[in-house]
């Protein structure tokens, strides 16, 4: 019976944040402030580094394949066990809030017939800073409190709130505060994150002030990293799968669960968010993730498509990148090169050669599955 507000923030990688490490001022303040009493996951990954793609473990519990769009995935295609409709079918109230547009890179056919009872981009949101890109942050979430209070007594409600701020040029709309020196992209990048996270605070007060927030239950995680030439060549998000690119952060606060936060060490994917979701809500596990509340450990897998195809698995301290056309494997120890700068495939062979074998056989599987 609890309401859950689920919040994918644009362009967020875990390692801009200041709850994940991150030195200087904290450009999130009031996610840290929401995540002091709740799960925090230290190795989750996105699916993609790529906004549209990703949602599709969120939504249908399954992994987008390689060279694929969004329209690939529309309602009727792929056998999807939508999480959106699960929640519906067990009386929650669901909507889907975008301060972006449907229109953008085949959205609109992954998010139509999931489930949603309203579906809400900048075209129907607007605002006073609506433009061509979308609409500020601010005037979304209003319009998810809007739902809110549109909900039927008794009934709950489960929103999805997909800011915008974050996303390159990294100029967000809207008058938010930026209050950092915006002397590189970096800078106006987490001037971005400051105003989405005002835009998120906005929400939580909102909540807050209807009584709301001891029955309502948050996720909010990013869609993917942005990477600002930590290797070479590698800029925005898309383009390689290094943890500046996948490792995401993500949060769940249940209300009255913890007295302080705690900090969940296993690795996971976000096609494993809705199964954790789920069985906190203590309704049918669905999809092709687990549950993370079982504390067992874990293994990503994720990949990027925009130019050549790379494969890419996380498990335990381990990382592997398969670039499947160049017949190229590399291991990085994390433990002891978080930075990815030392390849030790020929010193772990074994490890390597299975780790390549596995995303092959991943990789040709959700190929298959969408052909």
């Amino acid at each position: 019976g609890y309401n859950v507000i689920w919040v994918i923030l644009e362009s967020t990688g875990a390692r801009h944040l200041a709850l994940y490490g991150a030195p200087g001022p904290d450009p999130t303040p009031r996610l840290s402030a929401l995540a002091r009493d709740g799960l925090i996951f230290e190795r989750m990954y996105t699916s993609d580094p790529e906004s549209i793609k990703s949602l599709l473990p969120i939504l249908c519990g399954a992994y987008p394949a390689a060279h694929s769009s969004g329209e690939d995935y529309a309602a009727g295609g792929p056998a999807c066990a939508a999480l959106p409709a699960a929640l519906r079918a067990a009386g929650y109230r669901t909507g889907l809030f975008h301060s972006g547009r449907f229109m953008y890179l085949g959205m609109q056919a992954m998010v139509e017939g999931r489930g949603f009872e309203v579906l809400a981009d900048a075209a129907e949101i607007g605002g006073p800073y609506a433009a061509s890109f979308g609409t500020d942050d601010r005037s979304t979430a209003r319009r998810v409190l809007e739902f809110l209070d549109d909900a039927p007594a008794g009934r709950p409600v489960f929103a999805l709130y997909m800011p915008i701020a974050g996303h390159h040029p990294y100029r967000a709309p809207g008058s938010g505060t930026r209050p950092f020196a915006a002397r590189s992209e970096a800078e106006h990048h987490r001037n971005d994150l400051y105003v989405g996270d005002e835009a998120l605070g906005e929400l939580i007060d909102g909540v807050r002030a209807r009584g709301l927030m001891e029955r309502t239950l948050w996720i909010v995680m990013g869609d993917h990293g942005e990477a600002f030439h930590e290797h070479p060549g590698n800029f925005a998000h898309s383009l390689f799968v290094y943890e500046e690119n996948v490792h995401i952060p993500a949060v769940i606060v249940v209300p009255g669960a913890l007295r302080q936060a705690l900090r969940v060490p296993q690795v996971g994917g976000t096609i494993d968010l809705a199964p954790t979701l789920l069985e906190l809500l203590g309704l049918p596990v669905i999809g092709g993730g687990r549950s993370l509340l079982r504390g067992e450990p874990g293994v990503a897998r994720f990949f990027t498509d925009h130019s050549a195809l790379l494969l890419g698995l996380r498990q335990d301290r381990w990382k592997c990148i398969v670039e499947p056309e160049a017949g190229r494997v590399r291991l990085f120890d994390l433990e002891v090169d978080p930075g990815e700068t030392n390849d030790v495939a020929a010193q772990e062979p074994a490890r390597a050669e299975r780790y390549r074998a596995a995303l092959m056989a991943w990789s040709a599987e959700q190929s298959a599955r969408r052909e």
